[in-house]
């Protein structure tokens, strides 16, 4: 059964109606605060506004800008709930966040490199010289980068703090292989590489299958709580979104019999 006919931006429609429909997943219901703070601390941090413009301008890997953001900001928002920061206590962005941020927008820089996790981190060490930065908080930013790949071998820092922001680094990347994956994730990917949604379906079940086995792998205590949801959300997404595909693909192979 193919979905010949249907471009990545027709099928990416199709997706967002299909995840409409569903909950938000629980971390965005009871983390609305974190994620609200670490939205707004993001927005007002000049240096990674920096480091968006420099993504910006050197990247065209499939995640794209909106990936990158994501992934910073959910980050963020782990490190508050961890960290339990709170609004009225904030006056500038806390150390960790910051980092946390910072890590997300850079994280895959090198996204079309081989081992773009290790070169990954080279660049975000190099880029993040140009600043006001220490080399510890440099070194623990590379660190997290180094680590953020799924189902490779990885560090533990032995340092709270860059432990926690290599977790979060982990665990809100993975987030993405919820919903996000299926409402924009694997659509950029797909058109930035010129593969047909017809090519992807050929490999969809299987693919549903390399998703679930993300759901034991959350690194964080908020992470554990709440990645799993993300990916149950997603497959659920991810099932309801092939078999309407397959419908259309089954009913347009009617009509051309007819």
């Amino acid at each position: 059964m193919t979905v010949d006919g249907y471009t990545c931006e027709e099928a990416r429609t199709i997706a967002r109606r299909i995840a409409s429909q569903f909950e938000a997943p629980r971390f965005y219901r009871e983390q609305r605060e974190a994620c609200a703070l670490s939205r707004d601390l993001f927005d007002r941090n000049d240096t990674v506004r920096s480091c968006m413009n420099i993504l910006a301008e050197t990247c065209s890997y499939g995640h794209g800008l909106l990936h990158a953001e994501k992934v910073a900001i959910d980050a963020g928002a782990i490190v508050i709930v961890e960290e339990q920061v709170r609004p009225a206590a904030v006056d500038s962005p806390p150390r960790l966040v910051s980092l946390a941020h910072l890590a997300g927008v850079l994280h895959d820089i090198e996204r079309s490199s081989d081992d773009h996790a290790r070169r990954g981190a080279l660049t975000a060490a190099t880029i993040l010289g140009r600043f006001t930065l220490s080399p510890d908080d440099i070194n623990a930013v590379a660190g997290a980068i180094r680590n953020h790949e799924a189902f490779q071998s990885f560090e533990l820092p032995e340092d709270h703090a860059a432990r926690l922001l290599s977790d979060a680094l982990y665990d809100a990347d993975k987030f993405r292989w919820g919903p996000d994956n299926f409402t924009d994730m694997i659509w950029d990917i797909l058109a930035d590489r010129g593969i047909s949604p017809a090519a992807m379906m050929k490999h969809f079940l299987p693919g549903l299958k390399g998703i679930e086995a993300i759901r034991d792998t959350f690194r964080s205590r908020t992470g554990t709580i709440y990645g799993p949801d993300f990916i149950d959300r997603g497959i659920e997404i991810g099932m309801a979104l092939y078999r309407e595909l397959s419908l259309k693909a089954y009913q347009r192979e009617s009509d051309l019999r007819a």
